[in-house]
């Protein structure tokens, strides 16, 4: 009896070890894509990308994988994400979550897209790499809460438990190096995951942070588009539709717009537009699609649920334990380059050591600077990986390099 209980005891021990803090997470996995270093560096000859800026040294394979997650309510449910995994590295490797920008529509494209060739750029270096859809988009439950720290943070930590487990499957070994980048909402989402990692995942440890082009300052830089013409007007009412969802600001979302745009926009979300159509049919001035005693509350109530909601979800007054580097481009029309100088002057003072601000260009606008930032983010993550402690600019060839491309010259 006593080798039964014995034998019954280590089982548990070993399962309870195995299984980690938060549980079995991995559902499933599908090999999506395969990508060798000879078709990066043919695709890379073709769109005249120097071999001194990124010379591809393995081939990926690509992994679409359902996991399990939380809704904002503490229910389990199910998301995805794609896995960049390097074949053939014979050494443990550093890991980077790449969080994406904004998406509207659910579901996965057939084909390898923008920011994904970022993750490859990543990953034929040697990274594995990790992109959450994030809860709500790929082929995941519910609705995307777009901008809200805890939902996005909660996604890529439940990826990043499900990849270890996947990783234990293939075999793969980390370095024990965890970084995250990302842009737009992505650099929302990268600094969002961190906060989340640092209050209540002790047993992840973060390395270094990137964020590049976010909306870090919810309550106040960013909450200003809504006064003024603003090329994405869809950000709007896909953010409240998200805060109401959570923090019940009115029983049914179409009260917070004016006709006709109470009936348009739910339905349009509902039959998932994209944000092209979505854009085209609201108002310049995103606030002219909201009811005036919506908008008055705003104004006139600094107790009003919107403001507790938009202080909950901005990203300025924390402190971050790990380096962390904020970049940006001045000429940014979609998201102002002040929401990093907000969130490192926030983080400064209350005595965050390692914070790094860099300018992706005076010139570029958003789309542009999303591949320059994300550039000056693998050359500050790479830092790390060759052995820096608290971050540097990067290789100075490269940095070269970016210097020629962003004055228009060729290298």
């Amino acid at each position: 009896m006593k080798l039964i209980y014995s034998f019954l005891f280590a089982w548990l021990t070993i399962s309870t070890f195995a299984i980690g803090p938060t549980g079995n997470k991995l559902v499933s996995y599908t090999l999506w894509n395969t990508v060798t270093k000879e078709e990066l560096r043919e695709k890379m000859k073709k769109n005249h990308v120097p071999k001194a800026l990124l010379n591809p040294k393995y081939d990926v394979d690509i992994y679409d994988i359902t996991y399990k997650s939380f809704w904002h309510d503490g229910t389990s449910i199910l998301a995805s994400g794609l896995v960049f995994m390097p074949k053939g590295v014979n050494k443990p490797m550093a890991e980077v979550v790449y969080h994406h920008g904004t998406r509207v529509e659910k579901g996965r494209k057939k084909n390898i897209s923008g920011v994904d060739n970022v993750c490859l750029g990543l990953a034929v270096d040697g990274y594995l790499v990790i992109q959450p859809d994030y809860i709500g988009l790929g082929h995941g439950d519910k609705f995307h809460l777009y901008q809200q720290y805890k939902s996005l943070g909660q996604a890529s930590v439940d990826m990043i438990y499900a990849v270890r487990e996947f990783n234990d499957t293939f075999n793969i070994k980390l370095n024990q190096q965890l970084f995250l980048t990302g842009y737009s909402e992505g650099g929302y989402a990268a600094v969002a995951t961190n906060k989340l990692i640092q209050e209540s995942y002790p047993d992840l440890k973060v390395t270094a942070t990137a964020g590049n082009s976010g909306a870090y300052d919810m309550e106040g830089v960013q909450s200003e588009v809504m006064f003024k013409k603003y090329e994405r007007p869809h950000y709007l009412p896909f953010l409240l539709n998200g805060l109401n969802e959570v923090y019940r600001m009115v029983p049914d979302i179409r009260a917070i717009y004016k006709p006709p745009y109470d009936s348009i926009i739910p339905d349009m979300f509902e039959k998932g537009k994209s944000f092209k159509e979505i854009d085209a049919v609201l108002p310049e001035i995103p606030k002219d699609m909201l009811r005036d005693t919506f908008v008055q509350l705003y104004l006139n109530d600094s107790n009003f649920i919107l403001h507790k909601a938009l202080a909950d979800n901005s990203l300025c007054h924390w402190k971050p334990e790990n380096p962390i580097q904020l970049c940006f481009c001045k000429n940014d029309e979609q998201v102002s380059y002040k929401n990093s100088i907000v969130a490192r002057n926030g983080m400064k003072k209350l005595g965050t050591k390692h914070i790094t601000l860099t300018e992706a260009g005076k010139k570029y606008g958003h789309n542009k600077c999303a591949l320059f930032a994300s550039m000056y983010a693998q050359l500050y993550l790479d830092s790390f990986r060759n052995g820096s402690k608290y971050g540097r600019r990067g290789n100075a060839g490269k940095r070269m390099l970016l210097a020629f491309a962003r004055l228009g010259i060729k290298p």
